[in-house]
């Protein structure tokens, strides 16, 4: 009989993160099965099932998830690996009632609570993670800061480790020559002097385009053919539209929507960026590095576990607007730094790779499949 995997997580999309960890099973002669909110279909899994899993805590509808992820956990797993806030909440709960044999693990992609973080974050999610780590085998990490909360605090936990990230495909991203950047930029109807600023990121607040935002006035006036990419979509993606054609910028910023073609934006970019709030260790971040991008980012948890002020990118205080101002002109008028800050880049890129991730992953997994033979 097949063994049998289960991944859980929010959504359908993040799927596109576990599709190597996937495939990697396939190969073991696993059975992968995927449950997430949506009816995006998931390549590599043998079953996909779809419930209304909701990223908020105080939404009904994580209560009728929880019930049908009950129900699926019956078909007996022998792991079962949550991604995701909710997903790892709803996922180890349903796990632990149902008194499941399967081994039982959980990727935290950023805890709520950090460093900084609003109080209630404290009050309602460390609590709830302090709990279910007596019922988690193994907690997987992905920056220092939540590695030292997890190993001080979640001791009931039976292993605790820490991975960089979820890993990047350096066959897809990387640097390339100005021929080919020159013709990418004519694709997305960019001229070759433009200076191009690219942010990835869903359109929701933590992100924190706002600020990019409020910024470009004085950034367009002092920046000669400046174009800002934004790639993702979100609530709030319409509200920023408006807000851009009232400044008459939309000759300036171009909103791009959900991309499959992120590889190609970083090689059309100048600078990438990140005005983000809250972070694990972030994939846009990641993706600019293995394509030499140089990087300005907040200064927060995640984005210093990858950036090093004036090594591979800047960074500026958390809504500090002028500082990050000034870091964008820096870049944009030193090509020194600029130069220094792509080579070192391409030099860290190897430690971000998906197969180097495969590998520190799969031993964690063969340690809990092991153990189910026993």
């Amino acid at each position: 009989m097949k063994k049998k995997i289960l991944f859980i997580s929010n959504t359908a999309i993040f799927s596109r993160f576990n599709l190597p960890y996937m495939r990697w099973f396939k190969q073991q002669g696993w059975q992968i099965d995927y449950v997430s909110n949506g009816d995006m279909i998931i390549p590599d899994c043998d079953n996909q099932y779809a419930i209304r899993i909701n990223r908020s805590p105080y939404n009904c509808n994580n209560i009728t998830a929880y019930k049908e992820l009950k129900k699926i956990l019956l078909n007996e797993y022998d792991l079962i690996h949550c991604h995701t806030p909710m997903g790892g909440v709803l996922g180890r709960m349903a796990a632990k009632n149902i008194h499941t044999k399967a081994k039982v693990l959980y990727t935290a992609h950023g805890f709520h609570f950090y460093k900084g973080a609003p109080v209630i974050n404290w009050l309602l999610y460390y609590p709830m993670e302090k709990y279910l780590a007596k019922y988690t085998d193994v907690i997987i990490t992905i920056n220092e800061e939540d590695y030292n909360i997890a190993k001080r605090k979640f001791n009931l936990c039976n292993n605790i480790c820490k991975i960089n990230g979820v890993g990047i495909d350096l066959e897809k991203f990387m640097p390339c020559d100005k021929e080919n950047k020159r013709q990418l930029r004519n694709k997305f109807e960019l001229k070759e002097n433009d200076f191009v600023i690219l942010y990835v990121a869903e359109f929701i607040d933590r992100k924190n385009h706002k600020m990019l935002i409020n910024s470009m006035e004085r950034l367009n006036s002092k920046i000669k053919n400046l174009k800002i990419i934004f790639a993702g979509n979100g609530f709030l993606l319409k509200k920023y539209k408006e807000i851009i054609k009232k400044k008459k910028l939309t000759e300036t910023v171009l909103f791009l929507g959900y991309r499959n073609d992120i590889e190609q934006l970083c090689n059309i970019a100048d600078l990438g960026i990140s005005t983000s709030k809250q972070e694990g260790l972030p994939i846009n971040i990641l993706e600019y590095i293995a394509s030499g991008l140089p990087v300005v980012c907040s200064r927060i948890r995640g984005h210093i576990d990858i950036v090093t002020n004036k090594r591979n990118g800047l960074l500026f205080g958390l809504n500090n607007i002028n500082q990050m101002i000034d870091s964008i002109f820096e870049l944009q008028n030193n090509a020194n730094l600029r130069n220094t800050i792509i080579h070192n880049n391409l030099e860290d890129r190897e430690k971000y790779s998906v197969n180097n991730l495969i590998q520190k992953t799969a031993e964690i997994y063969i340690q809990y499949m092991s153990e189910q033979t026993k």
